[in-house]
């Protein structure tokens, strides 16, 4: 009974936080900041990460507030899925800085090992097919999105994602199918 009301509360915070009600978030901030530093911290690894990540999810909070359906999950879970979401943008950023830090090394050992570059054809395809996919990603909802990515980023299964999310199984599966298809749908336009 305790959880239901506290889940009603922090829906009620964020029903306000939709309306750019201040007090609210900060109310909304000091309840859950924790447990969601918590989450980030297990996904980055580290403390000041996990603060750049915490403030970044916060601010999408606030931005995507209005867009938060309490039938389609609890609010932690919609909090969590937005941390962990900009958790794993985090990590692909560092990456990336990383990747490009090793680009000049990368680029001696290339010249001293022989050519095997692909056709460009391939490579033309492989790109267009890859902007056709970020497009069609970025048409999701969020939740779709997100459940979708780990899924097939991880190599997780419905039954870890859902565990590991703290959804109910069938929301896992159904965010899932109706991610696929919708992707399915839009991938075939750019066919």
């Amino acid at each position: 009974m305790a959880f239901q009301e506290s889940d009603a509360h922090l829906v009620a915070l964020i029903d306000r936080v939709a309306g750019r009600d201040e007090a609210a978030f900060k109310a909304l901030y000091d309840q859950c900041a924790s447990k969601l530093y918590g989450l980030a911290m297990r996904v980055v690894g580290n403390r000041e990460w996990a603060e750049d990540v915490l403030q970044e999810a916060f601010l999408n909070i606030w931005r995507a507030a209005e867009d938060y359906r309490a039938h389609l999950s609890p609010p932690m879970a919609w909090m969590g899925l937005i941390v962990r979401s900009r958790a794993l943008d985090f990590l692909r950023r560092r990456s990336a800085e990383r990747a490009h830090m090793t680009q000049e090394l990368d680029e001696v050992l290339e010249a001293t090992l022989e050519g095997d570059s692909p056709d460009p054809m391939d490579t033309t395809l492989a790109s267009q097919q890859a902007w056709a996919l970020h497009k069609c990603l970025t048409q999701l909802e969020m939740q779709q999105r997100e459940v979708v990515s780990l899924a097939y980023l991880r190599d997780l299964s419905h039954s870890e994602l859902a565990q590991q999310l703290r959804l109910p199984l069938g929301t896992v599966k159904t965010w899932i199918r109706r991610g696929l298809e919708q992707l399915r749908l839009c991938m075939g336009r750019f066919a």
